[in-house]
């Protein structure tokens, strides 16, 4: 899985379509292998990106859980203090 795509599900306040979108454009990069693709793939890509994002969408929508949602905050507090421990 590609480092850049972050959990979005179970989050005070709930993902955003922006971070959805962001994250979907990430997965489509990792899949396609292109940064940014030709004008010859761009439709085939931006297209790719959207399905994504609905599906993603969707599935955030759908899921249940009974634990408390977390807070953005602490959670990326917890990331930085890991990424501190592992490279210092």
């Amino acid at each position: 899985m590609c480092r850049n795509i972050k959990t979005l599900f179970n989050f005070e306040p709930p993902a955003t379509h922006a971070e959805i979108h962001a994250s979907a454009l990430q997965f489509v990069r990792k899949l396609s292998g292109f940064n940014s693709p030709s004008q010859a793939n761009a439709e085939a890509f931006n297209r790719a990106v959207s399905e994504v994002s609905d599906s993603a969408r969707r599935l955030l929508a759908s899921l249940q859980t009974q634990a408390p949602a977390r807070d953005r905050e602490v959670e990326a507090a917890k990331a930085k203090e890991r990424s501190r421990a592992r490279f210092g």
